[in-house]
């Protein structure tokens, strides 16, 4: 059974730093496009940072400078250290697993999500 796990979550205050993980079991990160997606009620989720498997990364402009995505695949993890915190920041922060096997079809994962709110 795969198993997205996210930890590190909480309430921060604006200009602040956050560092939020990513467990996984059930498969090997290794082979895997890493991301982070985020949502706010009403809105739909969308993208944070990607870490593709040759570890190259991409962000959204919102994020990018203050943002770093990382993987450590000794561990069958995934983080994203989030720096200079807004208040625009605040969402649930989505752990996502996505790859393409031998016979074409999508393999993707979620986590359950864990909560970032940042404010004063």
């Amino acid at each position: 059974q795969v198993q997205l796990v996210e930890s590190g979550g909480g309430l921060v205050q604006p200009g602040g730093s956050l560092r939020v993980s990513c467990a996984a079991s059930g498969i090997n990160v290794s082979i895997y496009t890493m991301n982070w997606y985020r949502q706010v009620p009403g809105k739909q989720r969308e993208l944070v940072a990607t870490v593709p498997i040759d570890s190259r990364t991409y962000y959204a402009a919102s994020v990018r400078g203050r943002f770093t995505i990382s993987r450590d695949n000794a561990k069958n993890a995934m983080y994203l250290q989030m720096n200079t915190l807004i208040t625009g920041d605040t969402a649930v922060y989505y752990c996502n697993a996505r790859r393409i096997d031998g016979l074409g079809q999508l393999l993707e994962y979620w986590g359950q999500g864990t909560q970032v709110t940042v404010s004063s």
